[in-house]
Order: structure tokens, then sequence, then C-alpha cells
């Protein structure tokens, strides 16, 4: 997720061909999310009430029926507002693209971008609304600018008063770990890190929306739709619900455990595997010797992690259609997988043993970690130990902060 560049927002129609279907029990034990228990449950938040919805492709139930088409077709709701965050109201836009306004083909409804002339709604745009609804599927990572797009929607409904309604989705990467250095906020708050947060820090977009709640000046009638049947220790596999890419690199679960230290190579000359099926498991660069990186790394004995040599041609981002050397990470035991501490590792042997190839993109690199320190803590050689020891005190105290804000067990 970078900064933007103008690219138009396609407003197709989301309408599934079974939303017309009833909603029906589904087995017991599958996570019910936020959206289903809305307007099964808890429809009175929306009910006489025009809606302004924040939502991408993401916003479906177990059967696929997207949040628009269930919301704008529920008698006794006028859905009034669609806003998009970054890539779009479908999620086919690359990161960084600057999304544009359009209306939505079948409802009629405009359709707001929020990563483009404005990352906020405006006082315009929420004339006609008497109630935000949010529902996007989160990556559970600090540098997902979808949580810096929930914070900015909260603060505008706080400045006029309106009611905001979060409809609760798993965090994929379960919700109990926690990894990374804490942001200073002071000198690199962005849009990729606009809340005191490490880089994984182990909670719902509910949860989420809690703590930023309480870090702000205005108030905020705020309302969590809880899912149903979720547990925090599920990874998103175990919850029942289908997969759908949050955004267009992040195509599976396998890319989104390893991109909260993976993502770190977009602060390096290095290819993070944007532009192949495999982005972020694989990194590697036309000057790289992937044989020997492999075999540094598996000497390391990291936890929960395996390193194969893989050449690939990227055929869009860093590197474009020149063949690039490195590797795959492959996880062995996500629970014991970290990869905070894996990319590290990695960037450190990397940075040692090409110093005449290796770059770092700097102001990328620091807004991504959270500071610079990270960065010159590498460029000095610093073990990896140490640096991640440095963390530790303030992770700690996040850790026991963030369980305030649990609605989990």
């Amino acid at each position: 997720m970078r900064h933007f560049r103008r690219q138009t927002l396609l407003a197709a129609p989301l309408l599934c061909l079974t939303a017309a279907l009833p909603f029906r029990a589904h087995a017991q034990g599958r996570v019910v999310p936020g959206l289903e228990v809305l307007l099964t449950e808890q429809k009175s938040l929306i009910e006489g009430k025009r809606v302004g919805l924040i939502t991408n492709h993401s916003g479906v139930d177990r059967r696929m029926r997207h949040a628009i088409d269930l919301i704008a077709n529920t008698p006794g709701i006028r859905l009034a507002a669609i806003f998009a965050p970054e890539h779009g109201l479908r999620g086919a836009i690359e990161g960084g693209d600057e999304v544009a306004d359009a209306r939505d083909e079948r409802s009629g409804v405009p359709v707001y971008s929020l990563y483009g002339k404005t990352q906020r709604p405006t006082a315009e745009m929420l004339r006609d609304i008497d109630v935000l609804v949010f529902d996007i599927q989160d990556a559970g990572v600090r540098f997902y600018t979808y949580i810096s797009t929930l914070g900015e929607c909260m603060e505008a409904a706080a400045a006029r008063g309106i009611p905001f309604v979060v409809l609760d989705r798993p965090n994929p990467l379960a919700g109990v770990r926690v990894e990374g250095r804490m942001i200073d906020l002071v000198r690199f708050r962005s849009f990729v890190g606009a809340y005191p947060l490490p880089i994984r820090y182990g909670l719902t977009i509910g949860e989420l929306a809690g703590f930023i709640k309480d870090g702000m000046k205005q108030d905020l009638m705020l309302t969590v739709v809880k899912m149903k049947n979720y547990r925090r220790r599920f990874w998103y596999d175990q919850t029942g619900l289908q997969w759908i890419a949050p955004s267009p690199n992040h195509p599976s679960l396998a890319s989104a455990t390893v991109y909260p230290g993976m993502c770190l190579f977009e602060g390096t000359n290095l290819s993070e595997g944007r532009g192949t099926t495999q982005p972020f498991e694989m990194i590697g660069a036309p000057w790289l010797d992937g044989v020997k990186l492999a075999q540094e790394l598996a000497a390391l004995k990291l936890e929960g992690v395996l390193f194969r040599p893989a050449s690939f041609t990227p055929s869009f981002s860093k590197h474009q259609g020149v063949a690039c050397h490195g590797i795959q990470v492959h996880v062995a035991d996500r629970n014991r997988f970290q990869p905070v501490r894996v990319a590290l590792h990695i960037l450190s042997v990397i940075r040692r043993n090409y110093p005449e190839h290796f770059r770092w993109r700097e102001s990328s690199m620091d807004r991504l970690a959270g500071s610079d320190d990270v960065r010159l803590a590498i460029d000095r050689n610093t073990p990896v130990d140490q640096i991640l020891a440095s963390w530790e005190d303030d992770l700690r105290k996040f850790d026991a902060a963030r369980r305030r804000y649990f609605l989990y067990r």
C-alpha cells in the first residue's frame, strides 16, 4: 500500500445471483460476520435511516451476497451513499493508484472515493447521511490502509454527530500475537501508520475501532456488531468463511501470513514479489544469489519457516520484465512463525552480503517499520535479536492495553 496515482473506480453492480434468498441458519460453529448479524438481529441500527456504507468487494455475507445489495433491497432502509477505500469498490485497482468517484450502476447510489482527492468523507458527502456503516475485511497489519480509512470515517462521523456502526470481521492472522515496532507517530505518522500500534496488532476491525475511539478528541456514537461463533485463536481458514483477497496483492492467506514482515521489502530495491502469483512470499533481485541466500537463512534455524531458492520475472512493479533471483518463504508452522523477525533476518543478510547492490527506499522503509531506527540498526549490522529486544517493553505495554478492547475470547 503506497502513495496514490490516479485511476478510474469501476462501480459495476456487485449483486450476487442469490441476493433474493432469505437468511438461513448455517452449521453451528461457523463464524457469522457482522453483516448478517446486523440484518437479522440488529436491524434497528439502520431501520428508517439514510445509510452511508463504507465498503469494498470484501463486504459480503456467507453466500457472497454483497452488503450494497442486501442493504439497498431491505425495506425501510435507504442506501444513500457508498464510500470506497484504496483499491476501489471492486478491489481491482493496484496499491497506490488513486480511486475516482463514480456511481453504482445498479442502485444509482453515488460512490465516493476515500483514496483520491480526500481520505475523509466531506461535509457535502455526509449531508444526507443518518448513520455510517463500515464493512471491510482487514489484514490485521498496521500499514494496511483500510484501518486508516476506518479512523478517518470515525472522525468525520464524530464531527457531525453521526452514529457509526462497524460490522465486525475476523482478523485473518488470528488475534493472539502482536509483533513489530510501535510506530513513532511524532516523526512517522502517515496513511500507512496513523495509530499507536505495532505492525501486527492482534485485534479485529471492530476491536480496533474501540481502540481508535478512545484516542479521539471528539465523542463518537460507536456500535460494533459482533460476529457469532468467532474465537480470537482462529486463523481465517478456521472461520468457515471463504477467502476473498482484500486487495490485489493479497491473493491468499499464505501471502497475508508473511505480509507483516515481508512488506518491509517495499522499502528496498528488491522485488517483494509484486507482479507474480505469490506476492510477498517471494523476494529477489537480478543481482541476488538465491541458492546462497536460502542456505544462509536455513542455517539460522528460524522457527516455523523454510526457505527455497526461487527465480521469477515480475510482470509489473520493481524489476518489471527482468529475471530476479531470490527466495520463497514457506511457512511450516504459522503459530511459531514470526514474520517480522524473519524479514529482519533476511534484510540483514542481504544488506551485509550485497552492500554494492542493496539500497533502501528510506522514506518507504521508515514509514512501514514505524521509525528510521530499524533501517539504521541494520546498516550498523546490529544483531536482529538485539533490534527485537529493544521493542519488547513497548510491545508488552501494548499487549496489556489492547486486552481492554477484546470482544471475543
